[in-house]
């Protein structure tokens, strides 16, 4: 069984920035990436920018992303091989 990473807001902007995200808006701790498609639709994802996130927040980050990415291109970047 793979093991999730140990990740920072800061992280997570790295990972999503590699799909063409972009940040959009900040508003406190929280941050929103965005990406717009070639037919117009628009993806966002939001998450806090703590430090360390706690392993929840982690997995529904990741969980939302994978509505966006495929999961082979996007589990290198949360879990432990």
């Amino acid at each position: 069984m793979q093991k999730l990473k140990v990740l920072s807001g800061t992280d997570l902007i790295k990972i999503f920035l590699n799909f063409d995200f972009k940040k959009s808006n900040q508003k406190g701790s929280h941050i929103k990436l965005q990406r717009i498609l070639t037919d117009g639709n628009k993806e966002s994802l939001t998450f806090p920018l703590h430090n360390e996130l706690d392993k929840g927040t982690i997995k529904a980050i990741y969980r939302q992303a994978l509505k966006f990415i495929p999961e082979e291109g996007l589990k290198p970047y949360f879990y432990n091989q």
